[in-house]
């Protein structure tokens, strides 16, 4: 398996593809990376020889911010919201849906699964 930036990129899928294992990287993303460096997109993963995987890597490094820098800076802004007290960061705090999704029905997989809640059912006579 080649190794960008820590991170194992599959062997057997497209060069695009396999670039948007990188936390950071989307379709069109790769597709620009591909382009600028003079590299096929149809090429497997395996076939990028050595001097392709540190051009690679190189421009991934200087151009865009990616996994653990990315993922630190996306909870530091999260953490801020919390911290300020806005709306959303009420709603982060709460584990419920934060861009204006409503809540009474879906939202289960921010909520997680259902709680009973007791004396909900009045006894019937």
């Amino acid at each position: 398996m080649p190794r960008i930036l820590g991170v194992d990129i599959p062997n057997d899928k497209v060069a695009w593809v396999a670039l948007t294992y990188i936390y950071g990287i989307g379709p069109a993303t790769a597709s620009k990376i591909l382009d600028e460096l003079g590299i096929k997109k149809e090429i497997r993963a395996k076939e990028l020889t050595d001097e392709e995987l540190a051009k690679l890597a190189s421009t991934i490094q200087d151009q865009l911010v990616v996994e653990g820098q990315l993922r630190r800076t996306v909870a530091q802004n999260i953490s801020r919201l919390k911290d300020i007290g806005c709306y959303r960061g009420l709603r982060h705090r709460r584990s419920l849906p934060v861009r204006g999704q409503r809540t009474r029905c879906n939202a289960r997989s921010r909520k997680g699964p259902k709680k009973a809640i007791a004396n909900k059912k009045i006894a019937r006579k």
